[in-house]
């Protein structure tokens, strides 16, 4: 998300100055360029850290390919692939690094190889590559976005165009929860039967089609494919269909852990064009090549009782996901705001559950500002009928609850940039989102909130009405884990409440052991011990972190003391305080922290070689309305080396270093932006004038949420001037 505190970073797409159009047919300078930025990093890499890179301004058309950066600002994006040509001819070192993911997938309880009952999700909204395919992340005032991640298995990025590949944002908010990603592989109507027959053809053609999607999910990070050929088959072709899907699959097991190629339900054995709405004899052959089938989503009851009793099917029963298209297209059981009675059909039969296009909460209300509002509600409808998987993360485990998009964005309680924006590799780990009725009218919402939180773009607002007759807490389920805890683990979380109320943490753990299903987990519910502000261990953390009591946010921590012991959930208690009467309550919380205390300390690690590369230069608009008199505008992308398993997020700053008189002295550090990786473009910052001296730095922001040393920071001048 490119963001800054002074307002220099330029929101509108700019033309270059006049003679400097981009060429979007000049092959031979892109191609260039792409071909030589491993080269390019690796000589950036190998300069003495302490020199300065030295620029030439020249306002020449950007030489960066216009499939990988945005034509005007050179912002990084993400795309697909549109033509058989293209996906064979692709190489890894003409990738988009940008578009690589930054989180490998996260370990999850149960594991998905052992959930019975799975749920996919198929993402297709409006073409594809929205907002989403900022990889840094844009402006947006109201964007759709997706964070019920714990109660699905699989998603699935989906477009029309031959080869879909995830935007990183999404693979990144999905890793992060356990969920594997699917790319997908499509082929359609009358050009779609030229590719097959051309790629289908022989062992040789399909191998050399495999061969290239199993690179491109390797290289990007994502897990797996969905295979959706779309059009009729000629008895050659069909014939190889299988073939190609089981060299596919077994490519990808060897090369990507965890993967997964699923077929789509529509060709049949003798190679035509019939979607069967079920697993039979006619596309069985498909399914048994592969991990599992996506049915069409015209089916009926009768179809699943007759699936039950199929041979095919034995033993296999969780690789069949039953589909439902959300917009209730055709004759089907359920959709929109009924999609829950269609689920309720496929997990009566015990068949996993592939929901299409779940985005229509965001494209068929007009007002999108009641977007989180639609989507909690049509989660909840179905949540009885999906299983919660628990993210198996080690401590430190941190989260602000940031869904990846906001009205604002703010970091340590304080707000830094008031426009709209979103970046789902912000997202962090989500809780739970409900909403629940209490006796005698009460009722208890758990949802998030972007009027205010303490990092990202919201919180976690926990509100609802204590009746008085309800003498004991209400009880806010808030997460759902598999955190191995420490001997002495550390509770920090951050907050803010309503008055009348008092607010404590509940936990239930389980003794650490290998898996097991979780009706014969054992839960031991655990008040953790609450420390004074004068205790070493909250000195220390105190120490640590810096002031955190500010804005009206309140820091409370507590400790636990566990041998051999796994977290399973978290919860809030509210207590009314005083006489019982009707009491309304709010609960923001801006952050919870669980630390192992026998490692509070700032790691030792330095950002190291920061490189510069890739700088174009481009004149725009000056930095006020105002401004008449265009201004100079750096784009350049750096890189560095840092143990990405340690950090959050990496903060991006730039400071003016001096100017062409002496008398212009340095000046303060500005935030440029947050990178999750460790690559950055620096696009559209506006510079002074030629010749000029400004230093980028970067810093990285830990896990542990400790401030690190100025001196842990990377740094990198680069001086500029004129020919």
């Amino acid at each position: 998300m490119a963001l800054t505190v002074d307002g220099n970073k330029l929101l509108l797409r700019r033309k270059r100055q006049d003679g400097e159009e981009n060429d979007e047919n000049d092959d031979n300078v892109g191609g260039k360029r792409e071909r030589s930025e491993a080269g390019r990093l690796e000589s950036c890499l190998d300069q003495p850290v302490d020199s300065d890179v030295h620029e030439i301004i020249k306002y020449t058309p950007s030489p960066l390919p216009a499939k990988h950066y945005d034509p005007d600002t050179t912002e990084p994006i993400s795309g697909g692939l549109e033509t058989l040509e293209e996906l064979l001819l692709w190489k890894r070192s003409e990738a988009n690094p940008f578009n690589v993911a930054a989180v490998p997938l996260a370990p999850r309880d149960p594991p998905l190889a052992s959930s019975l009952r799975r749920t996919l999700v198929s993402h297709d909204m409006m073409g594809g590559y929205l907002d989403d395919k900022f990889v840094q992340g844009t402006t947006a005032e109201a964007p759709y976005a997706f964070y019920h991640w714990q109660h699905i298995d699989i998603f699935n990025y989906f477009t029309h165009r031959m080869v879909t590949v995830p935007p990183a944002v999404w693979t990144n908010a999905a890793h992060k929860h356990g969920v594997v990603v699917l790319g997908t592989f499509i082929t359609e109507w009358t050009d779609g039967a030229k590719i097959c027959e051309d790629f289908l053809k022989d062992e040789e053609s399909y191998r050399k089609v495999a061969d290239k999607l199993v690179q491109i999910s390797h290289c990007y990070g994502f897990d797996g494919w969905l295979i959706n050929i779309e059009n009729a088959l000629s008895e050659g072709a069909v014939k190889n269909t299988p073939l190609f899907l089981r060299y596919l699959t077994d490519q990808m097991r060897e090369r990507v852990a965890g993967s997964l190629v699923v077929w789509y339900d529509s060709v049949i054995n003798n190679g035509h064009l019939q979607w069967q709405n079920e697993l039979n004899q006619s596309n069985r052959m498909f399914f048994d090549a592969c991990d599992g089938i996506f049915t069409n989503y015209n089916w009926t009851e009768q179809n699943l009782e007759w699936m039950s009793n199929y041979g095919a099917v034995q033993g296999r029963q969780a690789d069949i996901y039953i589909g439902v298209d959300v917009f209730a297209r055709g004759k089907v059981v359920g959709g929109k705001l009924e999609t829950n009675k269609a689920l309720e059909v496929i997990r009566k039969h015990n068949f996993s559950a592939a929901i299409f296009a779940p985005g229509w909460v965001y494209e068929t209300h007009d007002d999108k500002t009641e977007f989180r509002k639609n989507q909690d509600k049509f989660w909840a409808l179905l949540s009885d009928y999906l299983y919660v998987h628990r993210p198996a993360a080690p401590l430190p485990f941190v989260s602000s609850f940031c869904q990846g998009f906001g009205k604002a964005s703010y970091w340590r309680g304080q707000c830094e940039t008031e426009k709209g924006w979103f970046n789902l590799s912000a997202q962090e780990i989500q809780p739970l989102y409900y909403h629940t009725e209490l006796e005698s009218q009460g009722w208890l919402t758990s949802r998030g909130c972007p009027e205010d939180a303490w990092n990202g773009g919201c919180s976690l607002l926990l509100e609802g009405l204590i009746p008085a007759a309800h003498t004991s807490p209400v009880s806010a389920k808030v997460f759902s884990l598999n955190v191995t805890l420490a001997s002495r683990t550390l509770l920090a979380f951050i907050y803010k409440q309503s008055a009348g109320i008092t607010v404590s943490m509940e936990l239930k753990t389980t003794r650490a052991r290998t898996h097991v299903d979780d009706q014969d987990v054992q839960l031991t519910s655990v008040l953790p011990d609450i420390l004074d502000e004068g205790e070493q261990l909250v000195s220390q953390f105190s120490q640590l972190c810096g002031n955190l009591n500010q804005n009206g946010w309140t820091v409370r921590c507590l400790q636990l003391e566990l041998c051999d012991c796994v977290l399973r959930e978290v919860y809030f208690n509210i207590q009314r305080d005083g006489e019982p009467q009707d009491t309304p309550f709010s609960c923001r919380v801006g952050e919870i922290m669980l630390l192992d205390a026998a490692s509070l300390q700032v790691p030792q690690e330095l950002v190291q070689g920061l490189c510069i590369y890739d700088v174009v230069w481009l004149r725009g608009a000056g930095t006020s309305p105002e401004s008449t008199d265009p201004c100079l505008l750096l784009n350049a992308t750096l890189h560095w080396k840092y143990p990405t398993e340690l950090v959050r997020h990496f903060r991006v700053y730039w400071q003016r270093l001096t100017g062409p008189h002496s008398r212009i002295l340095p000046g303060p550090l500005v935030l440029v932006g947050r990178a999750y990786s460790n690559l950055f473009r620096v696009t559209e910052l506006a510079v002074p004038d030629a010749p000029g001296l400004l230093e980028l730095v970067v810093e990285p922001v830990i896990r542990k949420g400790f401030p690190v040393p100025e001196s842990h920071w990377g740094r990198r001048r680069l001086r500029y001037t004129v020919t």
